[in-house]
C-alpha cells in the first residue's frame, strides 16, 4: 500500500469507516464495479472480509449491490460519498458535544469555577490569544516582546478590532512589531524601561474583563517554551486588567514627558 493509500485509508477511519471498509470503498473507487474477488485481488484484505465490509458499506449507502452471481459492488459518486460520511460525522459532533455541554453545565451549577489558568507551548498561546481578542468589545492592549511572537491571524485580529471600533494599543520594543500598525488607528508605543523584562514574550488585556500573561523559558532548563497565564471575566481578571493599563499609562506619560 503506498504512502498516500495509507493517508486516505486513515482518514476515512477518522470519519467513521472501519480498516477494511475504508479500504474496499478505496478499492472499488479503483475497480469502478466489481466483485469481492476483484476487491481482494487490487487490496490487502483478506477475502472472507470483503463481504462484511462491503454490506457494511452498502448500509451506510456508500456502495451499491446488484445481485448477481456473483454479487457486483459499485461505489456511489465522491459527492454523494462525502455528503454522506459529512453527514454522519456532523451527527456525532453534535451528539458528543450536546452530552458535554449537558456535563459541563452540571459542572458549572454545582462548583464555582477557577479564576486563573494556565497554558503551555506558543501555538496554544496563540490560539488563547486569537480567542480572547475575537471577544474584545472596547478596548485592547496587546504586547510582544518580538515579531515572531505576531502571528498573521493576531495581527488580522488586531486590524479587524479596531475597524470594529474597538480601542487598540500595541506596546513593543521591537520595531517589527510596531511597524505594521504605524501611522493607523491603532496606538503604537515603545514600552518604557520600568516595563521591560527579557523574560516577558506577551501580554493582552481585553475590556478589562480578560488577562494573558506569558513568559519565555528560561534557556537550558528543558522548559523552553512559551508559558502563559489567563483569566477571564473574573475578579482576578479585573484587578490585574486595571494594574497593567494604570500601569502601562503612567509609564508611558512618564516617558514622554523625558523625551
Amino acid at each position: 500500500m503506498t504512502t498516500d493509500e495509507t493517508a486516505a485509508v486513515d482518514a476515512l477511519e477518522r470519519l467513521g469507516l472501519s480498516n477494511y471498509e475504508a479500504k474496499v470503498f478505496i478499492a472499488l473507487q479503483t475497480l469502478g464495479t466489481g466483485t469481492a474477488r476483484d476487491v481482494y485481488r487490487v487490496s490487502e484484505i483478506p477475502r472472507s472480509q470483503v463481504y462484511g465490509a462491503a454490506e457494511s458499506l452498502a448500509e451506510r449507502g456508500l456502495v451499491e449491490v446488484q445481485h448477481s452471481t456473483p454479487m457486483q459492488y459499485r461505489p456511489v459518486s465522491l459527492e454523494e460519498a462525502e455528503r454522506l460520511l459529512e453527514e454522519r460525522f456532523e451527527r456525532e459532533r453534535s451528539q458528543a458535544f450536546e452530552f458535554l455541554e449537558s456535563v459541563r453545565d452540571r459542572n458549572e451549577a454545582g462548583e464555582e469555577r477557577e479564576d486563573i489558568w494556565s497554558v503551555n507551548g506558543t501555538e496554544h498561546v496563540d490560539d488563547r490569544i486569537e480567542h480572547l481578542l475575537e471577544g474584545a468589545n472596547e478596548t485592547i492592549v496587546f504586547g510582544a516582546a518580538n515579531a515572531t511572537l505576531l502571528t498573521e491571524t493576531i495581527r488580522e485580529r488586531l486590524f479587524a478590532a479596531a475597524d470594529g471600533g474597538v480601542e487598540v494599543v500595541v506596546v513593543s520594543e521591537d520595531p517589527d512589531v510596531r511597524r505594521p500598525f504605524e501611522g493607523g488607528v491603532i496606538t503604537v508605543h515603545a514600552p518604557p524601561e520600568s516595563l521591560r523584562n527579557e523574560r516577558a514574550a506577551r501580554m493582552l488585556v481585553a475590556d478589562d474583563a480578560a488577562v494573558l500573561l506569558s513568559v519565555h523559558g528560561e534557556a537550558g532548563t528543558g522548559h523552553e517554551e512559551e508559558a502563559a497565564i489567563w483569566s477571564e471575566s473574573s475578579g482576578f481578571a479585573t484587578v490585574l486588567a486595571e494594574i497593567l493599563t494604570g500601569w502601562l499609562e503612567t509609564a508611558v506619560i512618564e516617558s514622554e514627558r523625558g523625551r
